[in-house]
């Protein structure tokens, strides 16, 4: 699926599909239970999204048990990379560097990720990624 093409979801849509793409195809009660450990969710609202989800072709259910299980039909990777373009686009006019400057000047930065940083520079100025 095009980058375009993919739904763009809610942030409580995303909430669920971070739940899913760390756990895995789960119940709606399974998805609760985790969303409830950080935030009030009532469980007919998390029912309910899910089932919007799944119109929306975000989600399939596998209805074969009593309990339907609910897997992301969209990738994780896709779906970051079509936010972080929606977001670079609005709030930093499409600059990358411009974001990276943000991010990097608003918090603490470890040893580890500026190596990691450095290494990324590197790949992507010898033609690599």
């Amino acid at each position: 699926m095009a980058l375009s093409q993919i739904p763009k979801p809610t942030e409580s849509e995303l909430e669920i599909l971070q739940v899913l793409w760390q756990h895995g195809p789960s119940t709606v009660r399974f998805v609760h239970e985790e969303l409830a450990k950080t935030k009030d969710a009532g469980y007919t609202t998390t029912l309910k999204i899910m089932q919007l989800m799944t119109e929306k072709g975000m989600l399939e259910a596998d209805k074969s048990s009593r309990s339907h299980i609910f897997r992301p039909l969209l990738q994780e990777e896709d779906t970051q990379q079509q936010l972080l373009n929606r977001f670079l686009d609005t709030a930093f006019r499409g600059s990358a560097s411009k974001l990276v400057m943000q991010a990097l000047g608003n918090s603490r930065t470890s040893k580890e990720e500026l190596d990691e940083i450095r290494d990324l520079l590197d790949k992507l100025e010898g033609g690599e990624k």
